[in-house]
C-alpha cells in the first residue's frame, strides 16, 4: 500500500485538524477508553456516544460519566441528540457553562427505531421548522464553540431531507455538516451513495462537508475526497476492531506511507490495551471485560485463533485472564490480508423506518405534535 495525498487541515470553527478525520458517534463503542486507543494511532476529531440532551439536562449519572474525557482527549467532542429545541438549548448552555467540550455535535442521523418513532434522528428533519429551531438555538448557545451536525440523506429514497437540512444547517453557522450517504431505511445495508455527498458539496459553500459511509480503509477515504470534493471523511464501522486504521488514515492525508499490516501479536497487544482503558473508564474490571468481548470478532477478524480461544475470550472475566488467552497466540502469525478487510459491524437489511403517526403529511410540525414529541424525547443515553 502506498497511496497518499497531501490534504488541506479541516477547520471546524476554532479547531483546527491536520488530519481531515472524524470518529463517528457509536452507541457503545466510542466511550474514553476507545477514544483514547484510537488517538493513540491517530488524529483527527474523537466524538463521544451519542448523549440524550434530557438525560443531560437532568445530569443523570450515566449521562455525567459519559460526557467525561480523560486529560488527553483534546479538543473534547460530545454529540447530543435530542427532539426539543429548549431541552437541547439547555444541554449545550450546560456543556458550554461547565467546560466540558471544546466542540459540540447534533445527531440527526440516527436510523434506531427508537429514535425515530420518537422523531429524532434521522426523521427529524423532515420537519424543517423544528429542524431549524434546533440548530439555530444550538448554535446560539454553543457561542465560539463549534457547534456540528451529522446527518443522513433522509427517511427513504421518496423523503430525502439532506440538501435542505443542509441549507438550514449553514444559514444557522453551524461549524461543519457531516452526511452519511444512506436513507434511514437502508440502515447500514447496501452500498453509500457517494453522490449524494458530492451533491452536498456543491450545494454548501461557506462551511466543510464530510462524508460518511463504506470507509473501510484508508484508501476508501482518499477516494471518497477525490470523488466528492468532500473536506474530510467520517470514519464509523470501519475502526471497529481496528483502531490502527486512524494511523494509516494520518498517513494517507500527510503523504506518510500506509503500514497497518498487524500481525497477531500486534493485534493482541491492542486488545489487552483497550480492556485495561475500558477499566479505567468503567472503575469496574469485571464490567469492563463484559463490555470487550463485543469486540473479539472484529479484532481477530481473518486471523487464525480458533473457536475455542474467541468462545474463551468472549467469556473471559478478567484482565489477567484475557492476557493469559492473548499469550497462547502466535504472535508472529502476519497480517491475513484481505481476510481482514471489508465490511465490519451489523449492515442490517433495509425496513420501513418507525415515525410517529402522521409524520410525513407536512414538512411543518402542528403545535400539539411538537409538544408530544418534547414530551416523549429519550432519558437515556449512549444508545
Amino acid at each position: 500500500m502506498s497511496t497518499s495525498v497531501i490534504a488541506k487541515p479541516l477547520r471546524i470553527g476554532g479547531i483546527e485538524l491536520t488530519v481531515p478525520v472524524v470518529l463517528a458517534p457509536m452507541a457503545g463503542i466510542t466511550n474514553t477508553a476507545f477514544r483514547r486507543l484510537c488517538r493513540e494511532y491517530g488524529a483527527g476529531l474523537y466524538v463521544s456516544e451519542m448523549i440524550t440532551s434530557r438525560a443531560l439536562v437532568e445530569r443523570t449519572p450515566e449521562s455525567m460519566r459519559l460526557i467525561r474525557h480523560h486529560e488527553s482527549e483534546t479538543p473534547r467532542s460530545i454529540q447530543l441528540y435530542g427532539v426539543d429545541p429548549k431541552t437541547v438549548r439547555e444541554a449545550v448552555t450546560m456543556l458550554v457553562a461547565e467546560d466540558r467540550a471544546d466542540h459540540i455535535d447534533l445527531n440527526f442521523g440516527c436510523p434506531v427505531p427508537k429514535v425515530t418513532r420518537k422523531g429524532g434522528g434521522a426523521a427529524l428533519p423532515w420537519k424543517l421548522d423544528l429542524f431549524r429551531d434546533i440548530v439555530e438555538g444550538a448554535v446560539k448557545a454553543a457561542g465560539d464553540r463549534p457547534l456540528t451536525i451529522k446527518m443522513r440523506k433522509g427517511i427513504d429514497p421518496d423523503h430525502l431531507t439532506y440538501l435542505e437540512a443542509g441549507r438550514i444547517a449553514e444559514g444557522a453557522g453551524v461549524g461543519s455538516i457531516a452526511l452519511h450517504a444512506r436513507t434511514a431505511s437502508e440502515f447500514y445495508s447496501g452500498h453509500a451513495d457517494w453522490s449524494a455527498i458530492a451533491k452536498l458539496k456543491e450545494t454548501i459553500t461557506d462551511v466543510p462537508v464530510l462524508g460518511n459511509g463504506d470507509i473501510w480503509s484508508a484508501e476508501d477515504a482518499l477516494r471518497m475526497v477525490a470523488e466528492t470534493g468532500c473536506d474530510g471523511v467520517v470514519v464509523g464501522r470501519g475502526c471497529l476492531g481496528k483502531p490502527w486504521l486512524f494511523g494509516d488514515l494520518a498517513a494517507a492525508f500527510t503523504g506518510g506511507v500506509l503500514k497497518a499490516e498487524p500481525t497477531l501479536g500486534e493485534v493482541a497487544r491492542a486488545y489487552q490495551r483497550h480492556a485495561e482503558l475500558l477499566v479505567e473508564f468503567f472503575e469496574d474490571e469485571a464490567r469492563a471485560c463484559r463490555d470487550i468481548r463485543k469486540h473479539v470478532a472484529w479484532y481477530f477478524k481473518g486471523y487464525a485463533v480458533g473457536g475455542e480461544t474467541r468462545a474463551a475470550l468472549a467469556m473471559s472475566s478478567s484482565l489477567d485472564e484475557i492476557a493469559q488467552l492473548l499469550g497462547r497466540l502466535d504472535h508472529d502469525q502476519p497480517y491475513p490480508g484481505a481476510d481482514a478487510e471489508g465490511q465490519r459491524g451489523r449492515a442490517g437489511t433495509p425496513k420501513t423506518p418507525s415515525l410517529p403517526d402522521r409524520w410525513l403529511d407536512s414538512r411543518e410540525i402542528a403545535e400539539g405534535m411538537r409538544a408530544e414529541v418534547a414530551e416523549a424525547e429519550l432519558h437515556n443515553s449512549g444508545g
